[in-house]
């Protein structure tokens, strides 16, 4: 319709590819692949408080407050609750972050997140449904 390709994986037109990302040469974030490679594990009803390094991927869903520091994937699950500190490689948050992050590669906020305070990344991406209160 409209004379659009309906061939939509290589539509040279528009100088878009399915699966590209606006970065360029950055790769899409697999959450499932990245859950996959989880090391550790804050589970719900646990809470934390304190500085956490670590190296690979790490999932929250519980209660976490202090500092985070690695060059690995941090996972929020969706009923975590992170007051934190953070610097890591990349971020996947569907929970609630408040305070200062820093990510290397990229930071996703996946619906229902919220967060509050600021971030310092070289890309990010915001589902619909995010509430963001920050800065960037």
């Amino acid at each position: 319709m409209f004379g659009r390709n309906n061939n939509a994986e290589n539509d040279q037109s528009s100088g878009f590819t399915e699966g590209a990302t606006p970065m360029g040469n950055a790769k899409p974030f697999d959450l499932d692949k990245a859950a996959g490679d989880v090391i550790a594990f804050v589970g719900e009803g646990v809470t934390f408080k304190g500085t956490i390094r670590y190296k690979g991927s790490v999932r929250v869903d519980g209660r976490l407050e202090g500092e985070i520091f690695t060059d690995g994937i941090l996972i929020v699950g969706e009923k975590a609750i992170i007051s934190a500190k953070i610097e890591a490689g990349t971020i996947a948050c569907q929970g609630r972050i408040t305070g200062d992050i820093v990510a290397k590669e990229r930071v996703k906020l996946m619906s229902p997140a919220v967060f509050e305070g600021s971030v310092k990344t070289p890309s990010i991406s915001m589902d619909e449904g995010v509430l963001f209160n920050g800065t960037c």
